[in-house]
C-alpha cells in the first residue's frame, strides 16, 4: 500500500481500532477550571472529532493533586468522571475515539498549586518553576505508582478508549529516568536499570488496571535535549523496556519542559505574548528580563523528530506514534512512509480543528505558522491560535508578524 493511501485506513492500538491514522496530540489545553472538565474543553475536542481525527487526547490529567502544575489542569478523581463521560460520549458520537494523557508533573509545580512542596526523584531547587523540591520517600514512590493505576480505572469508568502515560518531557516518570534530575544513590537511581524501576512499577499498575480493555500508549523521550540528559542509546533501552512492559504503542518525543521547552515544540517563544497574560507580577517581569535566555529558540522544520524516530522504528516491533512537525500532507505521508503507524498533531489541529477532513478533501496545508502564540498563551489562559483568538493588542500583533518575517527570511 502506498503511504499516500494509508492515512485514511483504520489501524489498532491494542484492543481499540481508530478510523484513520491521525491522533490529536496530548497538548495542555488550559480548559479545566477548578481542575475539572468544562464546556470549553468539551467543545474543542468534539470539534476535532467532528473534523475527522481518528482519536483526540485530553491533556494533561494529573493522577494526584500534588501532580498539578497549573490550576487549569484536570485532576483525576471520582467526582469528575460523570463530566468526562459526557465528553467521551460526544466524541464517540462524532465517530472518533477518546484518550486522556495521565501523568504527574513532579518538580514543575508550586506549593500553592500542588498543596505541598513539589516532589521529584531528587530534592533541590528547580530554577525554571522556580521552587524548592523534596526528594520522594520509598513509600511515596510505591504509592504514586498505584495512583497511576487508579487513574487508569477512572479513565475506563469515564469512557476513554485509551490512556497515554506521560513518561517524557521532564514530568515525574521522566525525572526518574533522566540522570539530570535523578541523582539518587539507592535502588531508584544510578544505573539505567535502577532509574527505570519507577517506570516499571507504574507500568505494572497501569497494565493491571487497563486489563486489556483499553489501549495504553506511553509518551517517551528520544533525547532530553541538553547535555547531561538522556540520549538515544539510553532512550532506546527505555523504549524496549516499555515494550516488554506491555505498552500497546509508544509516542516518540523529546525535550524537557523545565529545561529545554522549545526542543519539544520548536520555533520561537513570543516572550511579549507570554508575559502579556502572565501573573503574578514578579514572574511577568522575570520572564521579560530573562525569558529569551531561559527559553532559547530551536529552529522549526517539518517532521523535526523524524531522523531520531527512524532509529527507534528499526529497534521496536510495537506500533509507534510519530509526533513533531506534522502540519502538511507531505509531512504526514513522509512519516507514514517510514513505517510509523500513526501521526499525532497539536498546533495544526488548534489552527484548524477540521484539518483531517480538509486533508480528505484534498487540501495539503494546516495554515499553522509556528510562531507559538498558542504555547505562550497557555501558561496563563486557555490554549488558542492567534488566528482564532479575536482582537489582539497591537504590540502582540507586531511581535508575531516580526517572528513570521524572521522565519520566512530564514527559509530563503
Amino acid at each position: 500500500m502506498k503511504n499516500t493511501d494509508m492515512l485514511f485506513t483504520p489501524a489498532r492500538i491494542g484492543p481499540v481500532e481508530l478510523r484513520n491514522r491521525t491522533i490529536r496530540s496530548a497538548a495542555f489545553e488550559g480548559m479545566a477550571d477548578g481542575n475539572r472538565p468544562t464546556q470549553m474543553l468539551r467543545d474543542y475536542h468534539v470539534s476535532v472529532a467532528e473534523g475527522g481525527v481518528g482519536m483526540t487526547t485530553l491533556a494533561y490529567a494529573s493522577v494526584t493533586r500534588n501532580g498539578l502544575s497549573f490550576n487549569s489542569q484536570l485532576w483525576m478523581r471520582p467526582e469528575i468522571v460523570p463530566d468526562l463521560r459526557r465528553i467521551t460520549d460526544d466524541i464517540h458520537y462524532a465517530g472518533a475515539k477518546a484518550s486522556v494523557q495521565l501523568g504527574h508533573c513532579g518538580n514543575m509545580s508550586h506549593k500553592s498549586t500542588a498543596g505541598e512542596t513539589p516532589l521529584s526523584a531528587s530534592g533541590g531547587f528547580n530554577l525554571y518553576s522556580p521552587t524548592l523540591v523534596r526528594k520522594m520517600r520509598d513509600d511515596e514512590i510505591t504509592a504514586m505508582a498505584r495512583s497511576f493505576g487508579d487513574a487508569v480505572r477512572l479513565a475506563k469508568d469515564a469512557g476513554f478508549d485509551c490512556v497515554e502515560i506521560h513518561a517524557g518531557h521532564g514530568y515525574l516518570i521522566s525525572q526518574f529516568l533522566s540522570p539530570y534530575t535523578n541523582r539518587r544513590r539507592d535502588r531508584w537511581g544510578g544505573s539505567l536499570d535502577n532509574r527505570m524501576r519507577f517506570m516499571r512499577l507504574c507500568m505494572e499498575e497501569v497494565m493491571k488496571a487497563a486489563g486489556g480493555e483499553i489501549g495504553v500508549l506511553v509518551k517517551t523521550n528520544m533525547r532530553d535535549g541538553f547535555r547531561g540528559g538522556i540520549e538515544i542509546p539510553e532512550a532506546i533501552e527505555i523504549a524496549r523496556e516499555l515494550e516488554r512492559c506491555g505498552a500497546d504503542a509508544l509516542v516518540l518525543s523529546g525535550g524537557f519542559v523545565s529545561k529545554a521547552p522549545m526542543y519539544v515544540m520548536r520555533g520561537p517563544m513570543p516572550i511579549r505574548s507570554m508575559t502579556h497574560y502572565m501573573h503574578p507580577w514578579w514572574l511577568k517581569y522575570g520572564v521579560k528580563m530573562f525569558g529569551r535566555m531561559m527559553i532559547p529558540t530551536v529552529t522549526y522544520t517539518e517532521t523535526y523528530f523524524l531522523d531520531d524516530a527512524r532509529l527507534f522504528r528499526r529497534e521496536l516491533k510495537l506500533p509507534l506514534v510519530y509526533v513533531g512537525g506534522c502540519s502538511t500532507r507531505e509531512g504526514i505521508d513522509r512519516v507514514l512512509g517510514e513505517g510509523f503507524e500513526f501521526v499525532q498533531m497539536g498546533r495544526a489541529l488548534l489552527r484548524r480543528p477540521d484539518f483531517v477532513n480538509r486533508l480528505r478533501a484534498g487540501e495539503t496545508e494546516s495554515g499553522c505558522d509556528h510562531v507559538n502564540y498558542c504555547i505562550a498563551r497557555m501558561y496563563s489562559r486557555e490554549m488558542a491560535c492567534h488566528h482564532c483568538a479575536g482582537d489582539l493588542p497591537g504590540s502582540l500583533i507586531r511581535e508575531l508578524d516580526g517572528l513570521k518575517r524572521k522565519a520566512a527570511a530564514g527559509k530563503r
